[in-house]
């Protein structure tokens, strides 16, 4: 099938899969979801998937494999919340105007890598998996950071308060 047979195929197939992933999830966002998924996943395919004997079939099995992934995510999440809800939460630093001004001046990545490795704690190792780069990387960010954060928090020259005419 061409394009435009997908297109034909989308509008006779979609309404009934939306129908029943609303069933099957029982929450309409999440059903859309699920849905919008597994057709643009067919479109990606269609070749292969609009010359299988059954292209509605694969499409529900996509679906229901979104909304399964969707679940285990859900419940994983709420699993390390109850975590974090138990375990000691530490007070937000209590730095000075200056230093968070300071901070949000920092590109990205090197706002990332301080949040992690100083507000959150992590060693290195973990900051490197966390922002998917390597240990090399992160400490050269942190340096990087630091150098800026020297310049932008450096005292000021002293200027006298008052100017004098000569």
């Amino acid at each position: 099938m061409d394009d435009a047979g997908f297109e034909a195929w989308y509008r006779r197939e979609h309404p009934r899969l939306l129908a029943s992933m609303v069933v099957v999830t029982g929450d309409l966002g999440a059903a859309m979801e699920a849905t919008d998924e597994s057709f643009a996943r067919a479109f990606e395919r269609w070749d292969r998937v609009g010359a299988m004997a059954s292209p509605g079939g694969w499409t529900y099995r996509t679906a229901l494999h979104v909304v399964r992934r969707r679940e285990r995510r859900r419940r994983l999440e709420l699993r390390l919340l109850g975590r974090i809800a138990r375990a000691d939460v530490a007070a937000p630093p209590e730095w000075s105007v200056e230093v968070f001004e300071a901070l949000r001046a920092l590109p990205p990545r090197q706002r990332t890598a301080v949040a992690l490795r100083f507000v959150a704690g992590l060693p290195s190792t973990e900051v490197a998996v966390a922002m998917g780069v390597t240990e090399g990387t992160v400490a050269s960010t942190l340096s990087d950071a630091r150098a800026r954060l020297a310049l932008a928090l450096a005292d000021p020259p002293d200027i006298p308060l008052e100017l004098s005419d000569g």
